[in-house]
């Protein structure tokens, strides 16, 4: 049985905390300090994500507090000023909202983070419902797996399917997330196969093979 690649779903913070449009700078401020996050989603109706009001949008009021722009800041820093002078969360937030669905792998999440450069990400559902919260830390929590849970999934899932049939006997071992593979090896065109495989399960952090016990295996680039 495949392990496939870990969701969203599988890391994600069920329980969000949220504003609506009305919600006053202050409070928006207070609720990022009680609850130490940066961004918080902005709500409408029954719970349809409408956009995100992040520390980056908070910043241009103290930013432009006793400053006099000129003319060409001005023009250029339209957007930054207009947030210095806001007051609810409608008026501060960043729209449309950057979200992400449950069923996305954590690649396609980590992806969106960095082309948005955002730290979370809301997860919501089709209708744009929110479901949840997933931060660059939760996609760091496959890290976390143990090494017995890593050596187990290579065994299952590429080293018996991948080797068995050619009756090439590969040895797996997992140390802080680094795995090595040993074994004679008559068939090398398999090794840079398996360190593909091996470098695509969720949570390993390096792969080599080691030479000490077969003829041919060598160093995975």
């Amino acid at each position: 049985m495949s392990h496939g690649p870990h969701l969203v779903s599988d890391v994600m913070t069920h329980t969000v905390v949220a504003v609506g449009r009305g919600a006053s700078f202050k409070e928006i401020v207070e609720l990022m300090q009680q609850w130490k996050i940066s961004a918080l989603p902005v709500l409408e109706g029954e719970g349809r994500v409408v956009g995100v009001v992040s520390e980056a949008d908070l910043l241009p009021k103290e930013e432009f507090r006793d400053s006099d722009p000129d003319r060409f800041t001005q023009l250029r820093r339209l957007p930054d000023l207009a947030k210095a002078g806001a007051l609810t969360a409608g008026e501060l937030m960043s729209t449309p909202a950057v979200t992400v669905h449950a069923d996305a792998t954590l690649a396609e999440a980590a992806r969106v983070m960095a082309q948005r450069q955002v730290k979370r990400l809301p997860v919501t559902t089709v209708d744009g419902l929110l479901e949840g919260v997933v931060s660059r830390v939760d996609l760091l929590k496959v890290f976390l797996r143990s090494d017995e849970e890593l050596a187990a999934e290579i065994r299952q899932e590429i080293v018996s399917p991948l080797f068995a049939a050619s009756g090439q006997p590969v040895q797996v071992r997992v140390s802080g997330g680094r795995v090595t593979l040993s074994g004679r090896l008559r068939d090398t065109s398999l090794v840079p196969v398996a360190a593909r495989l091996v470098r695509a399960v969720e949570g390993v952090v390096g792969v080599e093979f080691d030479p000490s016990n077969g003829d041919v295996v060598r160093q995975a680039d």
